[in-house]
């Protein structure tokens, strides 16, 4: 099979095309022939050296994908309600720049009615994110108000679109104005331009003072600080990232006085039967939604996974340029046929 490969740690001119033999799917397990890829930012930290795969999984990049079920475990594709030759979208632990590769059957879903295999291939990495770090960690209820920073990226579009389709209000950061625009375009009730504006500042004016409820946060850093500041009472913080830096600094009085709860999580070394409890409350609570257009994955760009240009390798490394220059709103998606 055709795929891309990390041939060093550094650059995006680092992904290129390479050959490797066919996965085989083992116990639990599905080969899928893929016809998308997600492009996500751990996809760039690993492409630059900092998030080596968990033991076991592939070295290629990739955590999610969309295609065909080709082979696999029958009695645990049964289990779930599939079978050879169901379009499903997946999420992996990696092998996901691949023309195939093998997936946990829990960690597979079947494709929405009505979406392309693009737009299945935009779903897995961010709506498992999102509910796990929410819905299941923060508990976002309806009548609640959840602030996510960077409204505009991936993660962004799909928390916008599951808290208001899920009853909260929902207030979210962005680095330009025409950013904000998107996002409120896609349901956001406020968005704050955090390079002209204090988002906690913000934040408090429009809640009348009260603070926010949930905070989903990619950033960390010396944003932890003003977070706290901009929480309610109860309120709850998820860190799934540390862009802004792993140290933080916070009042910790005010995290007591507040009764505040600072979580995090990272799915990607969980084990599968962690994942297949979000995959079953996806399938059950999120993917009717889907079917009925309630809410939609929002693709930014597609590029052909091999195919280079304008002095780039492959598809893959343009891929990176563009998710290194924080241009897209949405999701940046692979092809391979």
């Amino acid at each position: 099979m055709k795929c891309i490969e990390i041939r060093e740690n550094g650059g995006p001119a680092v992904l290129v095309p390479a050959e490797r033999p066919v996965p085989q799917a083992g116990a639990g397990e599905v080969l899928i022939r893929v016809a998308a890829s997600g492009v996500n930012r751990p996809d760039v930290v690993q492409r630059q050296g900092h998030y080596p795969p968990p033991p076991g999984a592939s070295d290629l990049p990739g955590l999610e994908v969309a295609g065909v079920i080709e082979a696999g475990d029958t009695a645990a594709l049964a289990e779930c309600g599939l079978a050879v030759g169901d379009r499903v979208c997946a999420l992996v632990a990696g092998g996901g720049y691949a023309e195939y590769c093998v997936a946990p059957v829990a960690q597979c879903l079947p494709i929405p009615k009505g979406l392309t295999d693009v737009q299945a291939a935009a779903l897995p990495e961010t709506f498992f994110t999102v509910w796990s770090n929410v819905f299941d960690r923060a508990r976002l209820q309806p009548g609640e108000t959840l602030l996510v920073q960077g409204g505009a990226s991936g993660i962004g579009v799909t928390a916008i679109q599951l808290g208001k389709a899920l009853g909260a209000t929902v207030i979210v950061t962005c680095g330009s104005d025409e950013k904000c625009a998107k996002a409120c375009e896609l349901g956001a009730d406020h968005a704050i331009n955090y390079k002209t504006a204090d988002f906690a500042e913000e934040a408090k004016k429009l809640t009348n003072g009260k603070g926010v409820d949930v905070i989903l946060d990619m950033v960390a850093g010396d944003y932890v600080q003003r977070e706290v500041e901009c929480m309610a009472e109860d309120g709850r913080l998820a860190i799934i990232a540390v862009q802004g830096g792993v140290k933080s600094g916070f009042n910790a009085g005010r995290l007591l006085v507040k009764r505040l709860t600072v979580t995090g999580n990272t799915l990607r070394a969980r084990p599968v039967a962690f994942k297949a409890a979000i995959a079953r409350a996806l399938r059950e609570r999120v993917w009717p939604l889907l079917e009925s257009g309630a809410i939609r994955p929002v693709v930014h760009a597609t590029f052909p996974a091999l195919r280079g240009a304008d002095g780039w390798p492959s598809g893959a490394a343009r891929a990176h340029v563009l998710m290194e220059s924080g241009a897209h709103v949405g999701k940046i998606i692979l092809t391979w046929s």
